[in-house]
């Protein structure tokens, strides 16, 4: 099946900014608010980080839809806390580490691959694994809409990834450029921002703008794994728009802007524009 995910940020009443993935052809559209989208971007990231391959991102994906409904909640059964309801008591981590969502996903990863063959056993019989649930079967309902996420997430399926926003973008100051590179960094690793010229540190970000390669050094890749890679860094900072001010985003030839973000990703499918980079701009 052909899918077409489309995110809107909505909050509530009509016009609002609102998140949904749809499909082409019959079927109830799925909806995600900002939050949700964001978090399932960075769990998304953390996977890539840990060169962990797609199946493992619908996993983690059905899992925190199942256990918090891709929010990061401070509260759950006993002492469950987080997208993942993890719980301190049972070693997850302390209540401030298991509420950061990096760190929450990395946990959740580094259990699934523990379990042997985890890429290959029913998504259900996968994520019951890790968290010993009290109704295992209830995962098994959210593969579907956690297989969409995954495909725009991981920018397999391209430029599918289309936002709202409320405008004008609130703005975060003259280093707004500077958050977007240390939420990239926390989310994706320190290899996918180049070393800074003539000295063993990162390349700061400055100012507003901010551009990602699609292939530095750290990422030998052919042409269409790079393709797949700069989509994936567009779509994540079309996730992260409303929560890292974002205002611009430039990928092969296509734009997303937060003046026109109801038009979606604008420019011609296929465009021949830069493919080496993701250019990132916030707000003022």
């Amino acid at each position: 099946m052909i899918a077409y995910l489309v995110v809107q940020y909505v909050t509530s009443g009509p016009g609002a900014p609102r998140c949904t993935v749809r499909l082409q052809g019959d079927g109830d559209p799925y909806e995600l608010s900002p939050e949700q989208a964001a978090n399932a971007a960075t769990i998304s990231a953390v996977a890539t980080s840990r060169g962990l391959p797609e199946r493992a991102v619908t996993i983690a994906l059905a899992t925190a839809m199942q256990e918090s409904g891709l929010r990061n909640i401070n509260f759950g059964d006993r002492d469950s806390v987080g997208l993942f309801q993890q719980r301190p008591s049972q070693d997850w981590g302390t209540v401030k580490q298991i509420m950061d969502p990096v760190y929450s996903s990395g946990e959740f990863y580094r259990h699934l691959v523990k379990v042997p063959g985890y890429s290959r056993l029913p998504l259900t019989v996968a994520a019951q694994k890790v968290q010993r649930s009290g109704y295992p079967q209830a995962y098994a309902k959210h593969e579907a809409n956690a297989a969409l996420l995954t495909g725009a997430l991981t920018g397999r399926s391209g430029d599918v990834l289309s936002c709202t926003v409320s405008h004008p973008v609130d703005g975060v100051g003259p280093d707004g450029a500077a958050k977007v590179r240390e939420q990239l960094v926390r989310e994706f690793g320190s290899g996918v921002l180049p070393r800074a010229e003539g000295g063993s540190g990162r390349a700061p970000a400055a100012g507003r703008s901010l551009t990602v390669p699609v292939r530095p050094a750290e990422y030998a890749t052919a042409a269409d794994e790079a393709a797949q890679r700069g989509w994936q860094l567009a779509n994540w900072a079309l996730a992260h728009a409303a929560d890292l001010h974002i205002d611009r985003i430039s990928y092969a030839g296509r734009t997303w802007t937060a003046a026109d973000s109801d038009k979606g990703w604008q420019g011609p499918a296929g465009a021949k524009g830069a493919a080496d980079a993701v250019r990132i701009v916030t707000a003022q």
